[in-house]
């Protein structure tokens, strides 16, 4: 399968470490983490028509993408 973009570790690189503990000692935090996981790989899949979707559908996702990047650099700046 082909390198998917938008990875939390390539967004936050110097974060990756605080991320992996927060993914196991805070559900919340993993939770969130799997959540952008989630949609990053539908977004990858209609961005690469490996499984297509209409165009609004498609921004639709990027943007629950960005506000939960969004969300989880919150967290991730306070921690």
């Amino acid at each position: 399968m082909s390198h998917t973009p938008h990875e939390l570790a390539e967004e936050f690189p110097d974060k990756a470490e605080l991320m992996s503990t927060l993914k196991q000692s805070d559900a919340h935090f993993a939770r969130l983490a799997e959540e952008y996981h989630e949609l990053n790989r539908q977004v990858h899949r209609a961005e690469t028509n490996v499984e297509p979707i209409e165009e609004l559908a498609e921004v639709e996702l990027r943007k629950k993408r960005a506000l939960l990047k969004d969300e989880i650099w919150g967290i991730l700046s306070k921690a």
